[in-house]
């Protein structure tokens, strides 16, 4: 299957999922979830750049889906451009930002391919995005170029998928749906063509590689230095992301100086 087969297939699917996908974020906006996420951002800001004003920095969030990180990013006083291959996601991003949308440059773009200037972003933030992506090693690539010499690139990402092509993980998933069920709480893995997002998994890279370590490798090959943080999602997540996603963890990998 082509690389533009499968952009244009994760277009279509994460267009019908746009609605969906935005409650989940409204959801997060409205709980103690944006708390911690906005807690995690502007501590990790601030340790990277030490006594710098965040209103003049520029920050670019690639794969925004419904806004959430281009929110909290603006909600910091960082001048934000949020960049995402679904005009529908865009859309829903431009109505949960409110009276901030304005603050907000939103652009479809695929994030393979970014259509800015060499070094012209001081933080890059990203989330559940590389994993689906055809060519994540290019997609690597442009975010370094974008990104300043003293810049920071936070990438928010899990072994979403590795229970199609690993029996262990395969198990694991399981165990996680049966203990959702078990506590009565909504199974994040039920519906809005959960089917066809597999299908689409199956055929991108990573979904049956080990992550963070195939990261830290495609960004130290690029120069960049990096590290990983594999306990971090115990800081954000809440009860029920807990749960339902026990099998996966979300690690972080930061990202510094070129």
């Amino acid at each position: 299957m082509s690389h533009t087969t499968i952009l244009s297939e994760n277009k279509r699917y994460w267009t019908g999922r746009s609605a969906g996908y935005s409650e989940v974020n409204r959801a997060e906006l409205s709980t103690e979830q944006k708390k911690k996420w906005k807690s995690f951002l502007e501590n990790e800001i601030a340790g990277h750049f030490p006594g710098r004003n965040p209103g003049g920095m520029h920050a670019l969030d690639i794969g925004t889906g419904p806004g959430f990180f281009a929110i909290l990013l603006s909600e910091l006083g960082l001048k934000v451009t949020a960049v995402d291959l679904t005009p529908a996601m865009l859309e829903e991003a431009r109505k949960n930002a409110g009276t901030l949308a304005d603050r907000i440059r939103f652009l479809e773009m695929n994030a393979e391919e970014l259509d800015f200037d060499d070094s012209c972003f001081d933080i890059i933030v990203s989330r559940n995005l590389t994993w689906n992506l055809p060519n994540p090693g290019k997609a690597y690539k442009e975010w370094a170029r974008v990104l300043r010499d003293d810049g920071l690139l936070l990438n928010f990402d899990a072994n979403w998928y590795s229970y199609l092509f690993d029996e262990d993980a395969r198990a694991a998933y399981e165990e996680d749906r049966e203990n959702t069920a078990r506590c009565g709480i909504r199974d994040s893995n039920i519906g809005e063509n959960f089917d066809v997002m597999e299908d689409i998994a199956r055929r991108v890279p990573l979904s049956g590689i080990r992550r963070p370590g195939w990261d830290l490798e495609c960004l130290g090959r690029l120069g960049i230095r990096a590290e990983a943080d594999e306990s971090f999602w115990k800081r954000v997540w809440s009860r029920e992301e807990k749960i339902n996603f026990s099998s996966t963890p979300m690690f972080v990998i930061r990202a510094g100086a070129i």
